[in-house]
């Protein structure tokens, strides 16, 4: 999932910018001059970007077949499956919350949300998900950990782990934040073997699970459009745009300004474009923070899609004064305004239509940032700081929770209340401003901002 041709400079390594993630997306080789100031050393760095990977899916599409996947040998033949192993696994669930009862029974809860009484709200307290939902993750990922079972997974009673406790392990982990050793102690297992059943869940979710990340076909994109367009006003509008930082520390090997951020903290980027309901329909991920977000855009496969016409290239709507209405997505000042990226005014003494059109794009607009207050807090490893995560593999753990946010919108489930984040999804950063206006953007805006009476019209 590379993207080929591009080389970029961080904390003294060479990275390979290969795997970007952007859901929808085609392969496409990366522009060398978007590359960053020198060039690397050693090392290589993964990312994230489903505009890529589409491009690449569609020159080479290779599925496995979970039925030809190999199972561990033994002894030169394959090896029985253990009995734990087979079925579904339910005394997990009541050993850790015995445990969890025992470590915390003198703890308070620090302002966090307590954990309820009842039993099926604890569940998603814990792991994000109701267990239906958790039982349709673990049927996700149950063939590669029982035929690929990290090594070394026995509990302290000498047990193999079932495939339940391996991903409710995994999701405690994405989903707390916690350090391996505490969620480890809550499970009665020790850190390396959070480590190695963290790693395993997210290989096999970022592998089987892709299809919940994908950008919408056209059916299903015409019904995002006329739910945006019931809620907003805007016409022809597909989705909103807005990134966040991912906050960590590095080593002092590989400290290097590349990854320093405005706000003078390691981080990594995540760029996620998101439906009507919230759900992620592209992301790109493992450029460092450092970056402008106007830079961050036009280094994703989407900006290519959509600057070749494979991307937005929907039916146009007409306007009342026969002007056409491309499809496009709504993003903050943040974003250069283009032909399909609608931003807002900014002046003083704005118009009458031109507030209008602001306040609709707002509306629209704030569903990319309440998407990512609610991945961030759900997912709350990405919502901490990381201590000195493995860079090739942190692209890998944003996106498995991009997949695991979409994964519970897909399945009808729902959050508890308070899970989210109550406050900006990036606190800390100033907001950025692009000047950036590109003529036919603001032609397409004009004609926008001029068609949104007749709608208002229509509504009333």
């Amino acid at each position: 999932m590379g993207a080929e041709g591009s080389e970029e400079k961080a904390t003294g390594e060479e990275l390979e910018w290969e795997d970007e993630v952007e859901v929808g997306g085609e392969r496409e080789e990366r522009d060398r001059e978007m590359a960053l100031v020198n060039k690397p050393k050693k090392g290589k760095r993964k990312i994230r970007d489903s505009g890529e990977r589409e491009i690449m899916d569609s020159r080479k599409a290779k599925t496995k077949d979970p039925s030809k996947v190999k199972r561990a040998k033994s002894n030169g033949s394959l090896a029985a499956l253990p009995a734990d192993l087979r079925g579904p696994d339910t005394e997990w669930w009541y050993a850790f919350l015995s445990k969890h009862a025992e470590l915390h029974k003198d703890a308070e809860s620090g302002g966090s949300v307590p954990v309820p009484s009842d039993e099926e709200e604890a569940f998603r307290y814990f792991f994000r998900t109701s267990r239906r939902t958790f039982d349709y993750i673990c049927s996700i990922v149950r063939d590669d950990l029982i035929s690929r079972p990290p090594s070394g997974l026995i509990n302290i009673e000498g047990r193999l782990l079932s495939v339940e406790k391996q991903v409710a392990i995994a999701m405690r982990r994405l989903a707390s934040g916690d350090s391996q050793v505490s969620v480890g102690a809550a499970f009665g297992v020790g850190q390396s073997t959070v480590s190695q059943v963290t790693w395993r869940f997210i290989e096999s979710m970022e592998e089987r699970a892709r299809h919940h990340l994908v950008w919408p076909d056209q059916e299903r994109m015409e019904d995002i459009k006329a739910r945006l367009e019931a809620l907003s006003g805007l016409p022809n509008c597909c989705g909103a745009i807005d990134a966040t930082h991912i906050i960590m520390t590095l080593p002092a090997v590989e400290s290097s300004e590349d990854w320093c951020d405005p706000a003078k903290n390691y981080s990594m980027f995540l760029q996620g474009i998101v439906d009507d309901e919230m759900r992620f329909i592209d992301i790109v991920t493992g450029w460092p923070g450092s970056l402008p977000v106007s830079r961050l855009l036009k280094c994703s496969g989407f900006h290519k899609l959509c600057e070749a016409g494979k991307r937005l290239n929907g039916p146009v709507r007409v306007s009342g004064e026969d002007a056409e209405i491309r499809e496009f997505i709504v993003g903050d000042m943040c974003y250069p305004l283009l032909p399909w990226l609608m931003t807002p005014y900014e002046a003083e003494n704005l118009s009458a239509p031109m507030v209008n059109f602001n306040a609709r794009q707002k509306t629209a607009r704030m569903l990319g940032t309440r998407a990512l207050a609610r991945l961030k807090g759900s997912w709350r490893i990405l919502h901490k700081v990381m201590w000195r995560p493995d860079k090739n593999k942190l692209p890998s753990i944003i996106l498995v929770c991009c997949l695991l946010h979409n994964i519970i919108l897909d399945c009808k489930d729902e959050l508890l209340t308070g899970i989210q984040l109550p406050f900006h999804h990036d606190t800390g950063y100033k907001e950025e401003n692009c000047k950036q206006e590109n003529p036919s953007g603001k032609v397409m805006r004009e004609t926008v901002t001029g068609h949104l009476p007749t709608f208002e019209a229509v509504l009333n």
